[in-house]
Formats: structure tokens, C-alpha cells, sequence
């Protein structure tokens, strides 16, 4: 037995599973919640950003499955160099893979985002002022862009890694 594969696939398959479940509570179920509850949303996504840790786990567990996916793929490669790469598997893992880096460094954008947005929650006493209003407005967007295209990136990720072994190129 491959002890090194099998550890990179559970790390992979585990740590995606983890980003792929929150990524989509998040886009589907939380943000909304969130923007239909008013001030009550605010300060929940105000602990949930700033002091939960929560999107830091996401993104620790998005870093873990990259690392791991890439390397498995490297082995099964023999270090990008075999004519495996241009099977269907190969060539399927390497779509998903790739919709999987783009979502990373989306993923990344939200993170921080979503901390700074925390950090200036925390700084707000009260009624935000304009300049903090606006900052506030501007972080939620790119936080909100950021999500939602991870979110359909991961899909498509999960799609083609899922798939991978099936699909005929």
C-alpha cells in the first residue's frame, strides 16, 4: 500500500469536502440569512468574520486539498512529465484542478475580505460613520464577488475531479 497517495487522498478528499460544504453554506443559505436579518445579521457575520475563526479554517482546509490534490497529481504525472496527463483522467483532473486554483486564490480575496470586514466591525461603535459606511459597502461586494464565483468554481471542480476517471476528451 501507498501510504504517502492514500494520506494525500484523504487530505484532499477531506479537506475539499470541508471548503466545497462551507463555500456553499455560506453562498447559499448564510449570506442570505445574513442580509435578511438587518443589524441582528450584521453583528453575527461581524463575530462569525472577526473572532470564530471560521473562514480561517475554510481557508486552512482549501490550502490542505490544494497542496494535496497537486501533488497527487505530480505523482500520477511522474512529475508532469507522462502521456497520463493527456488521458481523460489526466486531462479531467487537470480542468478540476485547475477550476480548483482559480477558486483558491478567489477563496483567498474572500478570506481576507471577510477579516477586514470583521476588523472594521469591530472599530465601529455605534452608527458607522460615512467613510466607514462606505468601506463597509465596498468590502461586502468584494467579499460577496469573491464568494460567489468560488462557489461555481467549486462546482465545477467537484464536477471534473468527481468525474475525472469517466469523461472521454
Amino acid at each position: 500500500m501507498d501510504y504517502l497517495k492514500e494520506t494525500l487522498r484523504l487530505i484532499h478528499i477531506l479537506g475539499g469536502m470541508y471548503w466545497f460544504g462551507a463555500a456553499m453554506a455560506m453562498y447559499f443559505f448564510v449570506t442570505p440569512s445574513v442580509a435578511a436579518t438587518g443589524d441582528a445579521g450584521q453583528q453575527f457575520m461581524k463575530y462569525l468574520g472577526g473572532k470564530s475563526g471560521f473562514s480561517n479554517s475554510i481557508l486552512r482546509a482549501a490550502i490542505a486539498s490544494a497542496l494535496a490534490g497537486a501533488w497527487l497529481y505530480w505523482i500520477d504525472s511522474n512529475g508532469f512529465q507522462s502521456d497520463w496527463m493527456n488521458s481523460s483522467s489526466g486531462t479531467g483532473f487537470g480542468i478540476g484542478g485547475f477550476f480548483g486554483a482559480i477558486a483558491l486564490i478567489l477563496g483567498i480575496i474572500a478570506n481576507r475580505s471577510i477579516a477586514a470586514t470583521g476588523k472594521l466591525g469591530m472599530q465601529i461603535q455605534g452608527q458607522p460613520t460615512p467613510d466607514q459606511l462606505a468601506q463597509l459597502q465596498k468590502l461586502q461586494k468584494r467579499t460577496a464577488t469573491a464568494m460567489k464565483y468560488t462557489t461555481y468554481l467549486l462546482i465545477l471542480s467537484a464536477f471534473f475531479m468527481a468525474l475525472a476517471r469517466f469523461l472521454v476528451f
